[in-house]
């Protein structure tokens, strides 16, 4: 296993791991490696943007020092599971709207003491930003219209001064005939209007069509 300078992620030959914070049990069938007595699991970039982002040239120490992180869009909590194996030490928010998701995502925080699930809408921070508190990292998934602007009333609400963020952007969620670059451009415009700077986006193709992982900063 080779560090690839992101804290607790790893690469061996073309796959990404992380070591595996509950030895023995998978979270969505990925396959389990053993080496020098660690277990580490598979981290699968075509079911996780986060990885496909990560394999794809992620810019700067994204996880670097981070201790608390708003995820929002945690579904059955594949990406999560992760960021619970690399980030130890870190509370881990984890936002989720469908009950349907939810339910998985509750037996998964049982399992591991720092994933923190909120059954919420993303679209109301004011709702749950008491409890958050001010984080590290502020990491966003999720399926709908306002993509930017949610995110942008998020990082308002919780993300610290020099916290780091990354925007999954949904391209076909916002628009169906609109370009990738007409979308982005939109975004930026909003984001910059919240006060927040968009980095260079990176296409996460083949991984995952029409989506774009955008980082952000205050």
């Amino acid at each position: 296993m080779e560090p690839i300078g992101q804290p607790g992620v790893y690469r061996h030959g073309r796959d990404l791991y992380t070591r595996n914070a509950d030895p023995g049990h998978r979270v969505y069938g990925e396959e389990l490696l053993s080496e020098s007595g660690q277990e580490y699991r598979r981290w699968d970039p075509f079911r996780s943007k986060l990885a496909a982002y990560l394999l794809k040239g992620a810019r700067g120490p994204l996880l670097e020092g981070v201790r608390s992180v708003l995820y929002l869009g945690g579904s059955h909590g594949t990406t999560v599971s992760h960021l619970s194996d690399a980030l130890p030490d870190a509370r881990i928010f984890v936002l989720e709207k469908s009950p349907v998701s939810f339910a998985p995502l509750l037996a998964l925080a049982r399992r591991r003491s720092n994933l923190l699930p909120i059954l919420a809408d993303a679209g109301l921070p004011e709702r749950y930003a008491a409890d958050v508190g001010s984080v590290e990292l502020l990491y966003q998934d999720i399926a709908q219209r306002g993509q930017a602007g949610i995110f942008a009333e998020n990082a308002s609400a919780c993300l610290a001064p020099n916290g780091r963020a990354l925007l999954m952007l949904k391209v076909r969620s916002i628009s169906q005939s609109r370009s990738s670059r007409s979308v982005l451009a939109e975004a930026r415009g909003e984001l910059a209007r919240a006060g927040l700077t968009a980095g260079d986006a990176i296409d996460l193709a083949p991984f995952s069509r029409e989506h774009l992982a955008v980082p952000v900063q205050w």
